[in-house]
């Protein structure tokens, strides 16, 4: 019996620990819940900046991420598949329809198969060199599709978040300057908070670049892949042809 009231103790004195903690948390004056309700709408447009600029850098990383995934399997199942098939036609069948190297084999077998009119006028070789190429550009600027938001959400955050620090001082220190009070515990607080937008700045800005240089870094060795796979698709076809 003593035991269990000494639980029951414990427990009442955990839990009463714990409301003291959360009733701390929620009247912090100097928080950024504090820094919202005590701002003006410029401040609060900052925040809303910075906030949609976090989630734009977090979506486009995860769905980047995703997307070179699948593109990565898209290259095995080309190594397995197509070279293995009988005819480029019969290859770019046995892929994947939103595989990008479908889009490019079979961008390469449409040039050998629509060669006449004005373009008649270009050597086959150059003419299955040209459609190949331009269809490993595109697949390029679908990988590359994002990253320039992420690009400017690393350099422009930062800069957001000293906006916001500026405009923060400067409506502290003119609060200050009409009370007429300016001890430390005055000044502490609204300087603080307006500090914190430099931080949330740079919290937003580093994960930006850092993967910006990552997804770029992942980009390049998969295009190695796509352009290696354009130039082997066009000896091939040349051969084809010449048959």
């Amino acid at each position: 019996m003593d035991i269990r009231l000494k639980r029951w103790g414990l427990m009442g004195l955990a839990l009463s620990f714990t409301a003291t903690a959360m009733a701390q948390t929620t009247t912090n004056p100097y928080g950024i819940e504090a820094l919202w309700t005590t701002s003006d709408w410029v401040a609060k447009a900052v925040l809303m900046i910075l906030a949609i600029m976090s989630m734009g850098s977090w979506y486009i990383l995860i769905t980047k991420f995703l997307d070179q995934r699948k593109i990565a399997a898209y290259t095995q199942e080309a190594v397995e598949k197509f070279w293995s098939a009988g005819t480029v036609a019969q290859g770019t069948e046995a892929l994947n329809a939103e595989s990008p190297y479908r889009f490019i084999a079979a961008a390469g077998l449409a040039a050998t198969e629509k060669h006449s009119g004005l373009m008649g006028h270009i050597p086959l070789a150059d003419w299955i060199s040209m459609s190949i190429s331009r269809s490993v550009d595109r697949v390029n600027r679908e990988m590359q599709g994002g990253l320039s938001f992420l690009a400017t959400v690393g350099s422009v955050s930062p800069f957001v978040g000293l906006f916001g620090t500026v405009w923060g001082i400067y409506h502290a220190l003119t609060a200050i300057g009409i009370s007429g009070q300016a001890s430390i515990d005055k000044v502490a607080g609204p300087v603080g908070e307006a500090l914190i937008m430099t931080a949330i700045g740079l919290a937003v800005a580093v994960p930006a670049v850092l993967a910006y240089n990552w997804l770029i870094t992942r980009n390049k060795d998969i295009m190695d892949d796509v352009r290696s796979f354009g130039s082997d698709l066009h000896a091939v076809l040349l051969g084809s042809t010449k048959n």
